[in-house]
Parts: structure tokens; sequence; C-alpha cells
């Protein structure tokens, strides 16, 4: 009983630092769906360890129902998981997620088909996803990493990089470590998409620069010759 009192304060303390408008423990627990959803996982993922899979089932839907954040039971999830508002979240059966996660409403840890076996993603530590991320398929989001509001994450995520855009692509973050969690930023990363676009667009300017300069210079020595 100690230990899950503890392991329960310290999953409102990790809501204390990361929501401005939390404003006490108390509140955060009769209050916050994030909370209340966890915490049924708890009960039904014990049931689905002892193989009471259809009680594990009901108990999973009725935490959907009041919470609208839907964990199977299945699902693997460490300590101090921050859900944040959480309205419309799918975890899948077989998704791991990390300690000190951070997950915003309209995400889905989810699967690609109909594979058996490991079919939705592992996260790792201190993992920030942003809110109505997609991230599919038995793959793994290193520790520290960030993934944009509404990208689509089809491959592995290294270790403090972002993933960005439909379908996502990485920007490894050098020479820092990063604890996006924590930092509880969406909106500070970059689009490398965006940024090849804008290289592109500039050569196109530059080579019509030269090709105006050589029409003007070949008009320039036409007319001294007439």
């Amino acid at each position: 009983m100690a230990k899950w009192m503890a392991r329960l304060d310290g999953l409102l303390a990790a809501y204390q630092r990361r929501d401005p408008a939390a404003r006490s423990k108390l509140e955060i627990f009769l209050l916050y769906p994030g909370v209340h959803a966890v915490l049924w996982h708890h009960i039904a993922h014990w049931l689905y360890q002892h193989k009471r899979f259809f009680l594990a089932r009901w108990v999973s839907q009725h935490a959907r129902k009041k919470t609208g954040i839907e964990i199977h039971p299945g699902a693997t999830i460490g300590h101090r998981l921050v859900i944040d508002h959480g309205m419309g979240i799918v975890i899948g059966e077989t998704a791991e997620i990390g300690d000190d996660c951070l997950i915003y409403h309209g995400v889905t840890l989810g699967g690609t088909g109909k594979d058996q076996g490991k079919r939705h993603p592992t996260i790792g530590n201190n993992v920030l996803i942003s809110c109505g991320a997609k991230v599919l398929g038995p793959f793994k989001v290193g520790n520290n990493a960030r993934i944009a509001a509404n990208a689509v994450v089809l491959s592995e995520v290294p270790e403090d990089a972002t993933a960005v855009g439909i379908p996502a692509q990485i920007v490894r973050i050098a020479g820092r470590t990063t604890h996006y969690a924590d930092e509880v930023d969406q909106t500070s990363v970059h689009n490398p998409t965006l940024e090849k676009v804008k290289a592109l667009s500039d050569r196109l300017d530059f080579v019509e620069k030269l090709l105006d300069e050589e029409y003007l210079k070949g008009e320039t020595q036409k007319e001294m010759k007439d």
C-alpha cells in the first residue's frame, strides 16, 4: 500500500510541475481525467496479466467512457505519465510507455495493420507527444524525444530528436541534452520539409538572377556590334 501511495504521489507531483493550471494534488486527483485513466489502467492491466481478459477489457472500456481516453489493458505504462486534457487518446495493446512522459489530447499509439505480436510503438523516457500526433508501428521513440503536433510518425525516432510533419521527418538535436516533457514546448520546432523548399526557392532565385544577367550581357554585346 505504501508503494502504491508513493507512486500516486509522484504522479500527482508530475502534474503539478507540468500543468500551470493545477492548484493542488487533491484537485488533480479528483478532477483530472488523465489521472483517472492511468489508475483504471493499473487495474485493467493487472487483470490482463492474470488472464482475466474480459474483465480487463470491461474496465478499460468503462474508463474510456468516463475519461475519453482509451488504453488497452495490455499496454505497459511507466511511472509519472502525464496526460494533458486527454480526450481522444488511443493507446494500443502492445504499446510501451517509459517514465516521465507527457502526452496531449488526440494522440494515437497504434499499429499499421493486422499483424500479430508486437505491433505498437515503444516510447522511451521523458518523451513529449504533442496534440494530434500519430505514432504507428512497432518501433522505438528514443529518450527525450519530441513529436510535434499532428505529426504522423512511421519509423524510429532517435534519442534527443524531434519528429515533424506528415510523414514525420527527424531533426537531431546536437550538442545538448533535451528535456522536452519538462519544458512542455510544442511549438519551437523546425520543419525540415519547409527548410528544403526554402533552399530550393533560394537556389531558383539565384539561377534566375544569373540568367537575367547573361541575357542583359548578351543584349549589350549585340547592341555594341550593331
